[in-house]
């Protein structure tokens, strides 16, 4: 145990990820105020995380640790500015992705606008680079694409008591509102008094004790209630249960859809005619499209897959702006050893219906970040130096029963008509198309590579890291190609 006064704005704990874990807390005013498991480095830290302790600013505290004798404890520092001179730059930080500064992160959590702000929320360890300790990050955009992190959201109300994933939404009164699960009493919610940036819960907390987890609650216009749809597990199987309420406390069931795993997303999107149609979507990607009346989802189509790869447990924006629909996912397995940090969300996309199934395209604030470029005439094939971050896009045409496409940076992305499929780094893909040509639109970063295709019918993400020193783009296979742009990104940070 240390006992110390806390005179700075931050705790900041030396790590070596691989460590024996310790079991920590901060004590203030004779009650456990944070505790956490902490790969805590006596000697020989590979990176220090920090915590926040600006609510306990001037208290004495004592940091203990579970066995009461880990001598790592005395490498504890407090500090006034965080840890690393120059944040966001190490060596295999993605450029264009959004990740945490410290820490694992995977689910986005909480996704709303609000005031002219983007919120992304995101189950967040701030204590080390492996899943554990589950809080709510946080970070903000102005327009989709460049993030600033923020503190912490949400922190769980004890050791063990986890604070898992959930939805945001915007009260009546215009201040903000999550949904989450607690891990050790279930479906809870808490409002925000200073715009999001932190949350207090509701005395009626939880508001609905089940086996399941990751509520995504919304306002349900028609109707006139609150709408929660649920991850449950009854009976032993799988559903997606559907909950009203008229004030955010008292919960009524409603009804169930089965063959759903948690992170369900339910939401209206407008299809090419011009009609409301409803979305019920599973963390794997795999979704229905139907109607909704408020208490029951009716599907009028078989399941659909629009993403592929490492993409899961994705949620879309609450109460956007000009009826966009909105999607971010977490990059799930798109690992950086060696890094503070761990795991990466996927860019931002818009999501449009359009012949009754979803099509994704990165938001179009992404040009932004456009640079200095390459083309190739229509007809030309593609061979150059292009840049380290780099998108893309080009139109192929390859013949019935042959393979083509492009090798970018090292990385294949090919269009195999033999057996239709679309081919990205190891991984091949279905592409069911009727068509002799295939648009692509190709983004790589620092861990991964994005492929949208078939004007969105088809996403991918995978986990990629390009040979820094290979710089190339090709064409390979028998394929013919149109006008072809290789454009430098720019760094969101």
């Amino acid at each position: 145990m240390r006992e110390f006064t806390l005179s700075s704005r931050y705790l900041l704990f030396p790590v070596r990820t691989g460590a024996p874990k310790s079991r920590l807390s901060l004590w203030v005013d004779g009650r456990a105020v944070r505790e956490f498991d902490l790969e805590l480095a006596a000697a020989d830290p590979e990176f220090e995380v920090f915590l926040d302790v600006l609510d306990f600013a001037g208290k004495r505290t004592e940091l203990r640790s579970a066995d009461g004798s880990d001598p790592g404890l005395a490498a504890v520092r407090q500090a006034d500015a965080l840890p690393d001179a120059a944040p966001y730059g190490e060596s295999l930080r993605p450029q264009f992705h959004f990740t945490s500064r410290r820490g694992w992160l995977n689910d986005p959590n909480g996704l709303v606008y609000a005031d002219g702000l983007w919120h992304l929320y995101y189950q967040h360890n701030p204590y080390g680079w492996n899943w554990g300790n589950m809080h709510w990050g946080h970070a903000v955009s102005e327009d989709l694409v460049c993030w600033r992190e923020l503190g912490i959201a949400l922190y769980p109300q004890a050791y063990g008591d986890w604070a898992y994933s959930g939805s945001g939404f915007v009260l009546p009164d215009g201040r903000l509102g999550i949904a989450y699960t607690s891990t050790g009493r279930g479906e809870c919610v808490a409002f925000s008094d200073d715009g999001g940036r932190s949350f207090a819960e509701i005395p009626e907390n939880p508001v609905l004790r089940h086996r399941g987890r990751d509520p995504k609650v919304f306002w349900h216009e028609p109707t006139g209630h609150w709408v929660m749809a649920v991850y449950d597990e009854f009976e032993d199987q799988r559903w997606i249960a559907i909950h009203t309420s008229p004030d955010l406390r008292a919960w009524t069931f409603a009804s169930r859809i089965g063959g759903f795993y948690e992170c369900p997303e339910l939401f209206p999107i407008a299809d090419d005619a011009g009609r409301e149609r409803w979305i019920l979507y599973g963390a794997d990607g795999e979704y229905l499209v139907g109607g909704f009346d408020g208490r029951e989802f009716r599907p009028e189509s078989g399941k659909q897959r629009l993403w592929f790869g490492e993409f899961y447990a994705s949620q879309t924006y609450t109460n956007a702006p000009d009826g966009r629909r909105v999607q971010i996912g977490w990059g799930r397995g798109i690992v950086f050893p060696g890094m503070p940090f761990n795991q990466q969300m996927g860019i931002a996309c818009e999501l449009t219906l359009v012949d009754g199934r979803l099509r994704a395209q990165p938001v179009p604030e992404l040009a932004r970040l456009r640079g200095p470029y390459r083309n190739w005439r229509a007809g030309e094939r593609p061979d150059g130096v292009i840049a380290e971050l780099v998108e893309v896009t080009t139109t192929l045409s390859v013949p019935a029963g042959a393979r083509g496409g492009l090798m970018v940076r090292g990385v294949p992305v090919v269009w195999n008509r033999i057996d239709g499929t679309i081919e990205v780094a190891d991984g091949v893909f279905p592409l069911a198309l009727d068509a002799a040509e295939l648009d692509l639109r190709i983004l790589v970063d620092r861990g991964s590579v994005e492929v949208f295709a078939a004007d969105g019918r088809l996403a991918v993400a995978k986990a990629v890291r390009p040979d820094f020193a290979n710089r190339q783009l090709a064409g390979v296979g028998e394929a013919r190609f149109g006008e072809t742009f290789a454009y430098e990104l720019g760094s969101i940070w």
